[in-house]
C-alpha cells in the first residue's frame, strides 16, 4: 500500500488485506485506459486515485486523502450527486459481487475548468471480518465531448433538475390539465385537442388557462419543458 494511504477506521489485520489488493491494483494502474478511485465506504474518503487522475485533478494523493469527505463537493457537480448517491447506497446495501453500478459524472479540477463527463463503474473491492463492504472501486473513462451522447446526458441532467425544482407546481395539474398538457406540449390547437378528449374546445380553453397559471409559465417552450420532465411526452 502507499505510505500515503489512510489507515483510520482500519484494523491491521485489515490494512494489511488493503495494501496486498492496492497493491495489485497500482501495478496494472497505468496500462487501464481511465481513472482507478478506491473509497473507504465509511466516511467516503478516498483510499487510491492512480496517477492518471491525480494528474487530471492536479492533486497528489495525500491532498486528496486529506480532503476526506470533501473530495466529492471539490471535484463533482453536486446537482447530479443527489441523483446517483442513493443509488450507490442501494448498491451497497444489496452487498453483491456480480453487481457493478454505473454512473455518469461531472468533474473538473480545483483551478475550475470547464466540467468533463466520465462514464464510471463501481464494486464493491473488499468487506470485513463480518462480510460488511468497506472498499468500493470504480474506474472512471472520459466521454467524448463532440459523442452524441454527452449532448444527450446533459439534457437529462438539466430535466432532473428542473423536475425537482418544479415538481410541487406539477402536482397542482389534474389528470385531465395533465392530457391538456401533453397534447399542448406536442403542438396541438385546441380543438384539434378537444376531438382528442372527447370534449368541448371551451373546456380546453378553460384547462389551458389553469394549466398556465398553476404551473406559472407563458410560452409554448415552458409547457413543453414541463412536459419533458415529467414524462407526459
Amino acid at each position: 500500500m502507499s505510505k500515503e494511504t489512510p489507515t483510520r477506521s482500519f484494523s491491521d489485520t485489515t490494512l494489511r488485506k488493503i495494501n496486498r489488493k492496492i497493491s495489485a491494483i497500482e501495478a496494472i494502474a497505468q496500462d487501464i485506459p481511465g481513472v482507478i478511485i478506491i473509497h473507504n465506504i465509511e466516511d467516503g474518503s478516498v483510499v487510491y486515485m492512480s496517477k492518471r487522475g491525480l494528474d487530471i485533478l492536479g492533486v497528489t494523493l495525500q491532498e486528496v486523502i486529506d480532503m476526506a469527505a470533501d473530495y466529492h463537493a471539490n471535484f463533482f457537480n453536486p446537482e447530479e450527486s443527489k441523483e446517483y448517491v442513493p443509488k450507490l447506497l442501494s448498491h451497497l446495501e444489496r452487498n453483491n459481487d456480480d453487481e457493478i453500478l454505473s454512473l455518469f459524472q461531472q468533474v473538473r479540477p480545483l483551478v475550475k475548468e470547464a466540467w468533463t463527463w466520465y462514464l464510471t463503474s463501481v464494486k464493491i473491492f473488499m468487506r470485513d471480518e463480518d462480510g460488511k463492504p468497506i472498499l468500493t472501486i470504480g474506474v472512471a473513462l472520459p466521454v467524448d465531448p463532440q459523442h452524441h451522447i454527452t449532448s444527450k446526458v446533459s439534457r437529462l441532467l438539466e430535466e432532473n433538475n428542473f423536475l425537482r425544482k418544479n415538481l410541487k407546481k406539477f402536482t397542482t395539474l389534474g389528470k385531465r390539465e395533465k392530457e391538456v398538457l401533453k397534447w399542448l406540449a406536442l403542438g396541438r390547437s385546441s380543438s384539434e385537442i378537444a376531438n382528442e378528449l372527447f370534449i368541448s374546445v371551451s373546456t380546453v380553453e378553460t384547462h389551458r388557462k389553469n394549466i398556465r397559471q398553476k404551473l406559472e409559465v407563458s410560452t409554448s417552450y415552458q409547457l413543453s419543458q414541463y412536459a419533458r420532465a415529467f414524462d407526459l411526452i
